[in-house]
């Protein structure tokens, strides 16, 4: 890999320090960071929360928290204790704009206006607008300063609009950084490469040459330990509103005119209002929502949803799959089927483009069936890219033919660590290039889209349909696809 380009020196104050998100993601990432040698001295990472704990033992919680998420090969000491250096920790009450606090995190940042300043909202969103008010009441916010605030943005349409207007009276749009870790991912970049840096794929991708494509995030994890929050929020917000339909618009997108910021994001702004509404009768038959029972994934017993949240009713979604359309040129009539879901047989994150079947077969369909060819743009584990193609078997015979795959793995091409997404997204933030992030409009579009189908399901006496963990989802996620005499890609394999 080519060697990382620093980033000029910048202040980090993460509110939510000692959370999961900044003990599992963020501190692993800027340890990377840092051994990669992109952070200039001068670079402060700040850490603030509700919890009584000092500079010290901070330090001690991040050497026992976000240590065992760095792998040992990747481990190195010295470099350890110098990030460690870095590190300050503040205790500060978010919510409370009157704590003193405030006045302490104006002392301990770098007092030049030129600095860059990032405010990570690692929080609920609930608090991303008293915070920036906070920001900008005790003049924290300088002429250099970004903010990043994490998904969810709202619970649907009205909350994401209320949270964009009070974030956006403190920073301007172009300092907003909303972030989605699944667009910082490698294979989605390669994704963008895929299309638009090849002949080969871009005169393909259109109606008339695919059949259909499949867009899968699926969790063999269950809530662990965030049962408060997910039973709030369910697999729609959680991972629909945001993840899948974001890598649905770089599937689908028009070729934008450059690749910088705004022209890419226009055009995913466009794939956003192209997609068909999922209203009213529509819900039902376009949709299917589940809820995982206990079971055994990859052989470990474990318990269903409702266990463990501690038991009681609940209609929360543990699984969600939806027939999407989009009603413009390029892809009228080819249904985009989405699914995720937790407790499924395994961690797996792809893209699957299915391309339809040869005009006229010349071989007896006796010599073997000619499967259509089909394009997988694996995320994870294992990223890459696999194209399953047709190939005759070797030997006399005849002409028997046997599906075969052509495989990009990015670990046996490269041979070497990439970034993690945080990775690349933060040093995105510290140069203030946000193409990798998204916009306002495309998240309230994402939220006109999938607010309906919310809405109808809150209306419904309909439970989510029980599937046994382990598997991959409710019997009826087979029949939303089979009845379009289609199946998942993990039927075909």
């Amino acid at each position: 890999m080519a060697q990382a380009p620093s980033v000029p020196a910048f202040d980090l104050v993460v509110f939510g320090g000692n959370g999961d998100l900044a003990l599992r993601k963020l501190m692993p990432a800027l340890y990377h960071r840092e051994r990669d040698g992109q952070l200039e001295p001068g670079t402060r990472i700040i850490a603030t929360a509700r919890s009584a704990l000092d500079r010290d033992s901070y330090r001690a919680l991040i050497e026992a928290r976000a240590r065992p998420h760095i792998a040992e090969r990747e481990f190195d000491g010295e470099v350890w204790r110098r990030f460690l250096d870095r590190l300050d920790y503040l205790r500060l009450d978010a919510a409370d704009a009157s704590q003193p606090g405030w006045m302490g995190l104006h002392e301990r940042l770098d007092p030049s206006v030129e600095k860059v300043r990032i405010f990570y909202l690692a929080t609920s969103p609930e608090l991303f607008g008293p915070i920036c008010r906070s920001l900008k009441g005790s003049g924290l916010v300088t002429a250099a300063a970004r903010v990043v605030v994490e998904k969810p943005i709202g619970h649907d349409p009205a909350s994401a609009r209320e949270i964009n207007d009070q974030v956006g009276l403190v920073f301007a749009e172009e300092r907003i950084f909303r972030i989605d870790h699944y667009l910082g991912k490698e294979t989605v970049q390669n994704l963008m490469a895929l299309r638009f840096a090849n002949a080969l794929f871009e005169p393909l991708w259109h109606r008339g040459e695919i059949d259909h494509v499949q867009i899968t995030v699926a969790e063999s994890i269950g809530v662990e330990g965030r049962g408060a929050y997910y039973d709030r929020s369910g697999a729609l917000r959680d991972m629909v509103q945001n993840h899948l339909l974001q890598l649905l618009c770089l599937v689908a997108m028009e070729p934008p005119v450059a690749f910088s910021a705004d022209a890419v994001r226009d055009e995913k702004l466009k794939v956003l209002q192209a997609l068909r509404p999922v209203t009213g009768a529509d819900v039902a038959r376009e949709t299917v929502r589940g809820q995982y029972r206990a079971g055994a994934v990859q052989g470990q017993a474990v318990p269903g949803y409702l266990e463990e949240i501690g038991g009681g009713p609940s209609a929360t979604e543990t699984y969600v799959a939806i027939r999407a359309a989009l009603d413009n040129w390029r892809w009228a009539g080819v249904p985009f089927y989405l699914r995720t879901g937790k407790r499924l047989q395994e961690r797996s994150s792809e893209i699957v483009i299915q391309f339809r079947h040869v005009p006229h077969l010349i071989f007896p369909t006796a010599e073997g069936d000619v499967a259509p060819n089909r394009l997988v743009i694996r995320l994870q584990p294992d990223e890459g890219i696999r194209l399953h193609m047709m190939a005759k078997v070797p030997g006399p015979g005849g002409m028997r033919l046997k599906p075969a795959s052509l495989n990009l793995s990015f670990a046996e091409a490269f041979n070497t660590r990439y970034p993690d997404a945080y990775e690349r997204l933060l040093m995105d933030v510290v140069r203030g290039n946000p193409t990798l992030f998204m916009r306002r409009d495309e998240v309230e579009a994402a939220w006109a889209w999938t607010g309906p189908i919310l809405d109808s399901w809150g209306q419904t006496q309909d439970e989510p349909k029980p599937y046994i963990a382990g598997g991959w989802g409710p019997t009826a996620a087979a029949t939303l696809v089979g009845r379009d005499g289609r199946a998942w890609h993990e039927d075909m394999r």
